[in-house]
């Protein structure tokens, strides 16, 4: 019989459903020596946080996220608050001794991120941070192909993260649901929402960015805040491009916006190696397209894997050969990945220190699209 590794979630909104599906289904499809217990829920909003209690099964709710801290029966603490609130809680229950799962990007900056890493790393607790495109099946194959050496030298990789939701003038910033347009809550705009999620991808998959030239553009100037009622500067990037040298060096070319009519969540990327070539995209989330040069030129070309085969990562925890799973399995894998690693007494990447990574690459685009030059990364 499993373990009960008790769950203490602060925050409910779309990564929390995200999270709180994951915790239930993974140990009916991996064997597993822990199993997740919904044991509190934690929101200012008592009614909301009951709502969602009921709804998926969690057996208490806190309003004050300190009280869910000290609660002995409460073995780890996930984070899915707005950015800003990160650093604290992140410290708070490292100090209390919690298993720590904390959403992405990890801090407001790097400097948060440093003293979230020392807090954990003194604490020696478990930690990390829910990147999880690193475990949607085809990504992760992708992984393996290029630790194998199939791609050879790798000289580009490219990526993109498009969507068109804040395109309307009349959208506010702030609050529960728009806290994101709020740079007060998110520290950054499309940068740390949605590249961070390609450039942690990237350094997964091709190694350490060196440095990067970027721009940011801020379409809309101004916007009525929702806490305020008044109509406030917007301080978050709509937009962002950044070209990079990484560590082996390739070159790198990123591309985010939310201004970018008819995308909704475009995320692919495509890296061009000596002997081969590989795309991901989102939307087809199940495949990988991958091109070999050094196939016989009648039959060289292009050919879409359909990652559903037992021997492909994940796929034998689900179903038979040809059906396809989606985008919440991504955190079914994460969460399974993370309780063996407790088991075994190993961190489970990407830890809070393999995220800062990310964080700093995300402040060094930053400061580049402000001082319109040349930034090394952790420079």
């Amino acid at each position: 019989m499993p373990k009960p590794l008790n769950i203490g979630m602060i925050g409910y909104g779309f990564m929390g459903r995200a999270h709180s599906n994951a915790y239930t289904k993974v140990n009916h499809f991996f064997d597993l020596e822990y199993r997740p217990v919904l044991k509190a829920v934690c929101a200012r909003d008592e009614a909301k946080a009951k709502e969602f209690a009921a709804t998926w099964g969690y057996e208490s709710v806190e309003t004050d996220w300190r009280k869910l801290l000290e609660r002995k029966d409460v073995d780890a603490v996930d984070i899915c608050t707005p950015n800003n609130l990160h650093k604290e809680i992140a410290i708070a229950a490292a100090e209390a001794g919690k298993t720590i799962l904390c959403e992405k990007p990890l801090a407001m900056n790097t400097a948060e991120g440093e003293e979230m890493c020392r807090a954990v790393e003194q604490a020696g607790v478990p930690n990390i941070v829910w990147y999880n495109y690193r475990r949607v099946p085809a990504v992760t194959l992708a992984k393996q192909l290029i630790d194998e050496g199939r791609l050879g030298r790798i000289f580009h990789f490219r990526a993109n993260f498009l969507q068109d939701w804040t395109i309307s003038s009349d959208l506010p910033q702030g609050g529960a649901a728009l806290w994101r347009l709020d740079a007060a809550a998110a520290g950054s705009g499309v940068t740390g929402d949605l590249l961070a999620h390609c450039i942690d991808t990237a350094l997964w998959l091709n190694g350490g960015i060196h440095d990067v030239t970027a721009m940011t553009e801020t379409f809309i100037k101004e916007r009525k805040h929702n806490l305020t009622g008044k109509v406030e500067k917007v301080g978050i990037d709509d937009a962002c491009a950044f070209l990079c040298h990484f560590e082996n060096g390739s070159l790198g070319l990123f591309e985010s916006t939310r201004y970018a009519r008819g995308h909704k969540a475009l995320y692919t990327f495509e890296i061009n190696g000596e002997n081969a070539s590989i795309r991901w995209d989102l939307h087809d989330l199940h495949r990988l397209e991958y091109y070999d040069h050094r196939d016989d030129g009648v039959v060289r070309g292009w050919r879409s894997i359909h990652v559903t085969d037992g021997e492909h990562p994940y796929m034998k925890h689900w179903w038979v050969p040809g059906l396809a799973i989606g985008y919440e399995h991504s955190f079914v894998h994460q969460v399974a990945d993370f309780l063996a690693g407790l088991a075994a007494g190993k961190p489970v990447s990407p830890t809070f220190r393999d995220a800062l990574e990310t964080q700093k690459v995300c402040d060094a685009v930053l400061d580049s699209a402000k001082g319109r030059n040349w930034q090394k990364v952790g420079g």
